[in-house]
């Protein structure tokens, strides 16, 4: 991430293309701060949501990509006057081409205060095999 990311992560904006229906009308959204690490077995994915409940999280896996959308969920008073708000209301939007390296039916995802967890397994295909010689 560069420092102006770090500083203005609004910078970061990029137009989301349109997965689903639900996620149509996104309009500008903010990639989230995220790491992916790898293992022989899977990839571990965690991505920063802050403000995004279960409720606005849309996770889809349709074919060689993984779409994660996440819509916060508080709303200010209407009786207030914002004088000065730390994050944007901006929706969070990232996504993953993994060429069919992932075997999408075991993915499991875990959402604890803000921070998303996912493993992504390998396919069967890429994981290291032992070849018994006879």
């Amino acid at each position: 991430m560069s420092l102006i990311q770090s500083i203005a992560p609004l910078f970061n904006r990029a137009a989301a293309p349109a997965a689903s229906v639900a996620s149509a009308d996104l309009g500008p959204t903010v990639k989230p701060v995220h790491e992916l690490r790898e293992t022989s077995e899977a990839w571990g994915l965690t991505v920063y949501l802050p403000g995004v409940a279960k409720e606005g999280l849309e996770i889809t896996a349709e074919g060689e990509q993984l779409r994660i959308v996440g819509r916060r969920a508080w709303q200010a008073p209407k009786e207030w006057t914002p004088l000065y708000r730390e994050t944007a209301t901006t929706p969070f939007a990232l996504t993953f081409d993994h060429d069919y390296a992932i075997d999408v039916d075991k993915i499991h995802a875990e959402l604890k205060d803000g921070v998303l967890r996912m493993t992504l397994p390998k396919a069967a295909a890429l994981q290291p095999r032992r070849i018994v010689v006879q």
